[in-house]
């Protein structure tokens, strides 16, 4: 740990108050001084009504954090950029794949530092099932199941963002589980297929079938489903050669060919800090569109069902 660098959060929503503000709260490399948002303050810092008032009082800032839903992370993100801060995104990191490409460009030419952060890659199991899938044990990869399925009320209650268009629907749950997926496979993953079921009274969808497959020919299945409950599944199956390996509760757990492994406690919000730290202090960026460029390819080739009203 070098220098400590002053950040404001923008956006103080559910995901800010539940994961950025205790994750920040627990390092030392960042120092919390100022806030951003609508219709929420944070106690203890200087808050502002948006993100163009924030820049112009605070000029000393060095990084910003960006929590508002995706539709508005462009011209946030390049606004903070053009004021030459170093900004990190909240997943998904953009509406589309050509805002989040062109924000690394500007951030480039400025000297910047962009991290487009995937926080469930940050879970305890992905680094371990990353390399046993990387070494010659786990052998050939035959193919990978995902199942992402919870309840939309209780983890979006109320929230409009996510069913207009922009707000990936039941993608910015599934996107979860295709930045884990793009992560730990030592193969690419390309779409073949998908299904889209959306309500009568959204634009995006409730539930989605994904039919894609690797570079190396195994197949790789995603069935996304908002309607799913009491019991919530974050689970990814992998085949290979060497057995099963599997990955529950989001990346919480990970058990390989029948056996349990120990991962110790999970700290998600508080690794991508410090990925964040540590990519400023080697004036770098980390940007890998490639969960979104897959939800993207959904929207472009899915069949589209349409279903009941999802009803507010």
């Amino acid at each position: 740990m070098k220098g400590v660098h002053k950040l404001a959060v923008v956006g103080i929503g559910k995901i800010a108050r539940d994961q950025h503000l205790p994750a920040l709260a627990a390092q030392s490399g960042f120092e919390l001084v100022a806030c951003a948002s609508r219709n929420a303050s944070v106690e203890g810092v200087r808050n502002y009504p948006d993100i163009d008032a924030l820049l112009a009082a605070e000029p000393a800032l060095d990084a910003v954090s960006l929590c508002a839903p995706p539709q508005v992370r462009y011209t946030q993100a390049l606004a903070a950029l053009e004021a030459g801060k170093h900004v990190m995104l909240e997943k998904p990191p953009g509406a589309s794949v050509s805002e989040v490409e062109a924000l690394h460009d500007i951030a480039r030419a400025r000297g910047c530092t962009l991290f487009a952060s995937w926080h469930s890659r940050a879970a305890s199991a992905v680094e371990p099932a990353r390399a046993w899938l990387a070494s010659k044990e786990a052998g050939a990869i035959r193919s990978v199941e995902v199942r992402w399925r919870e309840d939309v009320r209780c983890w979006h209650p109320g929230q409009q963002w996510i069913w207009e268009p922009g707000g990936l629907g039941v993608f910015d749950p599934g996107i979860n589980a295709l930045s884990i997926v793009t992560r730990i496979l030592p193969h690419e993953v390309a779409l073949r297929a998908a299904t889209l079921t959306v309500p009568s009274d959204t634009s995006t969808p409730i539930a989605a079938e994904l039919d894609c497959i690797a570079t190396n020919g195994a197949p790789v299945r995603a069935v996304f489903d908002w309607r799913h409950g009491p019991v919530e599944e974050w689970d990814i199956d992998i085949d290979t050669d060497a057995g099963r390996l599997s990955m529950c509760e989001g990346g919480k757990r990970l058990s390989i060919a029948g056996k349990e492994i120990d991962l110790g406690r999970e700290r998600e919000y508080a690794a991508l800090y410090e990925q964040f730290h540590a990519l400023i202090e080697t004036k770098s960026s980390d940007v890998d569109v490639r969960p979104l460029r897959l939800v993207a390819d959904a929207f472009l080739t899915g069949r589209r069902i349409e279903t009941e009203a999802f009803g507010r």
